[in-house]
């Protein structure tokens, strides 16, 4: 949702992947809606394309906006332009073998530790990926180690190494580094399933609940009426009834209210995590406890005790759990991202 604007700027990326096949008659429709904090949305227009047109080269342009194809009125341009580049992108697969001899020289290091570290394939990655090119990058080498079986030693070679280059244990694996990617791609690939039981029946029940939270006083609406869908302030309502108040809400009622709410949901999340030991994956259990095999031999004190449980924690909540709670959809939790209310109840969440 882009605000306070007639002249709305995304600039996103949305990949969309399509099934084996043709496409057939199959179109791509890109609709634009009018967000309203109270009541409906306005459909604003839509832009198709259908499949078979698209190609490699990318179509991109100022598009005119169309209406509802129950419309039969000629509006003649005056719902506006939508600006798009629209490209199909494909992957062409070989055969097996043709691959072997690079999936030999990536797994060489892995299978002959003896050799000098510096010359061999994942080292020289390490050093020439930049960061735009890190994540795809750490994607397909976690594909890859996966379908050798030798996942969790790539986990290990990438982690020692920057376990080696790491002098202040307050920055372990703080950077977006090869090493830092592949263990969240990891846990994306392998942890899939056990993230949607451990978090899906509490981010269902926030997008089901809408209960309106907030905690920054510029931010809170003090309105003397609010109209509400189904609940407000935690109380069972008619959904879409007007709930009024005597004067406005206090910041210190709407702090209240938002903190109860925050800390219900939280610990529902924190003993679903807490409960789910037996369901963590076993390849992520011994790639954490690897991790923290070597986390103590790096850092051996006493003074230091507590860090190789903040490398595990830091991957487990910071690239796991948390960027789940952020954006389900992107984690496969929900179909559709979350309305603003919503969004921001799991924006306090994952803080």
């Amino acid at each position: 949702v882009i605000k306070k604007t007639r002249f709305p700027h995304w600039d996103e990326v949305l990949e969309l992947e399509l099934a084996e096949g043709e496409p057939g008659e199959a179109v791509l429709s890109v609709e634009v809606w009018d967000w309203d904090i109270v009541g409906k949305n306005d459909f604003l227009g839509r832009v198709e394309f259908p499949l078979d047109t698209i190609r490699t080269t990318p179509t991109k342009g100022w598009f005119q906006l169309l209406p509802f194809p129950s419309t039969a009125e000629n509006l003649g341009g005056q719902l506006g332009a939508l600006r798009l580049t629209v490209r199909l992108v494909e992957d062409r697969v070989l055969p097996p073998h043709y691959y072997q001899p690079l999936i030999q020289l990536l797994t060489e290091p892995i299978l002959c530790p003896d050799q000098p570290p510096a010359g061999t394939a994942l080292a020289i990655l390490e050093e020439v990926t930049s960061g735009e090119s890190r994540q795809d990058v750490a994607t397909k080498l976690v594909k890859i180690f996966l379908g050798q079986g030798l996942a969790v030693p790539l986990l290990d070679y990438l982690t020692t190494r920057e376990l080696a280059r790491t002098t202040d244990p307050n920055t372990l694996f703080r950077s977006n580094s090869l090493a830092s990617k592949s263990v969240e791609q990891f846990m994306k690939v392998v942890g899939l399933p056990y993230l949607h039981e451990v978090l899906k029946p509490v981010v269902n029940r926030i997008f089901e609940e809408k209960k309106y939270v907030e905690l920054d006083p510029g931010k809170m609406d003090l309105s003397r009426s609010r109209r509400v869908q189904g609940d407000s302030w935690g109380g069972d309502t008619v959904p879409g009834t007007r709930i009024s108040f005597k004067g406005s809400l206090s910041e210190a009622r709407v702090r209240e209210s938002s903190l109860e709410l925050l800390q219900g949901y939280l610990g529902d999340i924190v003993d679903a995590i807490v409960g789910s030991v037996e369901k963590c994956p076993i390849l992520m259990r011994v790639a954490f406890k690897q991790l923290r095999r070597r986390v103590e031999e790096r850092f051996p004190s006493a003074q230091h005790e507590e860090v190789r449980y903040f490398s595990i924690s830091g991957f487990l909540f910071l690239r796991f759990f948390a960027p789940a709670v952020l954006t389900p959809k992107l984690f496969s939790l929900r179909e559709q991202h979350a309305d603003p209310r919503t969004g921001r109840t799991l924006l306090l969440l994952a803080k």
